[in-house]
């Protein structure tokens, strides 16, 4: 009997780190979101410590949700999700944790899981020392346990695996959530008190990869020109007690809005007026494709993937520019924006989701032949 007349859907095991709105778990979601799920299931590992936001949404469209311990405690780890591949017999384990996936990928190898998928979704940037050096250390093995290899982007991928074979699977969003629409924005500027002050965004983990503390700068900058510009910083993370004190130091409490996690934050994206990126490394980096989505211009560092433009006013600047080089960029950006639909460009890049998760099923089904 071929899988295609089996009544009971595939279950895929999408190996996870931490889930707390962090951009892979939102990527792997969003495809979860719009895959035939009556033939194809998704359950998810988190590590310990993981709030989980979504496993009421996973549970709803047939999911399950487990908690794992952190592979810190790597014993525990490998004998929890062994019991967990054995228990339910997944014939696929596709595994997001970029390096780290040479853990959940030997757990499936001694569980006989025949299919394991090694999925990067990451780089590496100058000055993280102990993970880096534990990047660098686990990066030989990438491919030593998994069957296939899958990445975000070529850049993630050719660091990850090097010379071998790797399949690109998009950071693909639900387009007509984020297309432009003057009356929503409006909306939205009224609902953060907003006038037509000139507004830069970012959206992001407070965490060393996105460099908060040079995008402050800039908006010290931006400021110095427009007294009264407001940037938006949609997220949480370790570094955000760091941020709030900076931004007081540069006596910007006035002008940074704080907005903490949203579940939703496709409706921001219409009240800005730019994007800025300043990050140390992304992988391919999402919020860029919702941002163009939104029809933003957007403003990133050069340690980006070039992949993640598909629209022409993305520009590319250095990190060695200064903070006053990206304020000048930022509001010449803003100010000469063509707010329009790009769902058209977006679907040629290959960034609708539609499109994308009917390709990753077919994947999942090929595997099983």
């Amino acid at each position: 009997m071929t899988m295609e007349q089996n009544a009971q859907p595939i279950r895929v095991a999408q190996m996870m780190t931490d889930m707390n709105y962090g951009g892979v778990e939102m990527v792997v979601m969003n495809y979860y979101r719009h895959i035939d799920r009556s033939r194809v299931q998704f359950d998810f590992f988190a590590l310990e410590g993981s709030t989980l936001p979504q496993r009421e949404e996973i549970e709803r469209l047939g999911g399950r949700g487990y908690v794992v311990p952190k592979y810190a405690h790597l014993p525990q780890y490998e004998r929890e999700i062994g019991r967990l591949f054995r228990q339910n017999g997944y014939q696929i384990v596709h595994s997001h944790m970029n390096t780290l996936s040479v853990l959940s990928l030997w757990g499936a190898k001694r569980a006989g899981v025949p299919n394991r998928i090694a999925h990067n979704h990451s780089t590496v940037g100058r000055g993280e020392g102990a993970k880096n050096v534990m990047k660098y250390l686990l990066r030989p093995f990438a491919a030593v346990y998994p069957t296939r290899l899958c990445a975000c982007s070529r850049t993630a991928g050719s660091w990850l695996y090097g010379e071998k074979p790797f399949r690109v699977f998009n950071n693909a969003i639900e387009l007509d959530r984020f297309t432009y629409d003057a009356a929503k924005r409006k909306a939205v500027r009224q609902e953060l008190g907003l006038g037509d002050e000139l507004v830069l965004g970012h959206v992001g983990r407070f965490c060393y990869a996105k460099n908060h503390e040079f995008l402050l700068d800039v908006m010290a900058e931006v400021c110095k020109q427009r007294p009264d510009a407001v940037l938006l910083l949609i997220g949480e993370g370790e570094n955000e007690a760091a941020a709030r004190r900076k931004a007081e130091a540069l006596g910007l409490q006035r002008n940074v809005r704080f907005l903490g996690r949203q579940s939703d934050p496709a409706k921001f994206y219409q009240a800005m007026d730019a994007f800025v990126l300043p990050s140390r490394y992304e992988g391919l980096g999402i919020v860029l494709i919702e941002a163009q989505a939104a029809a933003l211009p957007v403003i990133c560092s050069t340690e980006v993937p070039q992949e993640a433009q598909v629209l022409p006013e993305m520009q590319y600047l250095s990190l060695r520019e200064s903070p006053a080089v990206w304020a000048d960029a930022a509001i010449r950006a803003a100010e000469n924006a063509r707010r329009r639909d790009t769902s058209v460009e977006m679907r040629a890049g290959g960034f609708d989701i539609v499109t994308e998760a009917k390709k990753l099923e077919k994947f999942y089904f090929d595997l099983l032949k």
